[in-house]
């Protein structure tokens, strides 16, 4: 009676285990956690002063889930600042001035659908990278690990430009060579 007991227990925690490593959802690959339970800062967006507007009559009409007046605009309020239009964040589309440059970049072609397709190749390729069963459960970030085949050494970078001739800036000193 004993040896059944154990043998079922060993089938539920291997059930248990196995669901562990479900992959249905999508992967996580940088796990950052807050480390207190306060609020976050960057989660609060102020709104802007209420204003009264000159004609009552001329308010649009509300609609629900639309946009406020008051609600925060940063993309809007960071073009206005660096002297550009903020009405070109709201019209959509290619604007105008801007025909000259988008006509330049996809002279040899343009594959429609191709934010799709990066996004399921970018999904695919988590999926992969989604760290083994221990790192999956106790939630280890496994992002760098993933992408350090993606990643460009600056230094070396720097150097091959300057073996070249080119005129670089200035840089930090790379103080993981040093020690």
């Amino acid at each position: 009676m004993r040896a059944i007991g154990v043998k079922f227990l060993l089938v539920v925690l291997a059930l248990a285990v196995m669901s562990g490593c479900s992959r249905n959802k999508e992967p996580k690959l940088l796990n950052i956690r807050a480390s207190s339970s306060g609020p976050d800062e960057f989660s609060i967006l102020p709104n802007k002063p209420l204003q009264q507007p000159e004609d009552f009559k001329a308010l649009p009409v509300p609609t629900p889930g639309g946009a406020n007046r008051v609600d925060a605009t940063p993309n809007s309020d960071a073009i206005a600042a660096l002297g550009g239009n903020p009405a070109a964040v709201s019209r959509g589309g290619v604007p105008a001035s801007d025909a000259g440059l988008v006509n330049h970049a996809s002279r040899y072609g343009r594959q429609s659908g191709i934010r799709q397709q990066l996004a399921a190749e970018d999904l695919e390729f988590r999926r992969r990278k989604d760290g083994r069963v221990l790192e999956r459960l106790f939630n280890v970030n496994v992002y760098f690990r993933a992408y350090r085949k993606q990643s460009l050494d600056k230094y070396a970078e720097l150097e091959r430009f300057r073996r070249l001739g080119v005129r670089t800036p200035a840089a930090p000193p790379d103080i993981s060579r040093n020690r």
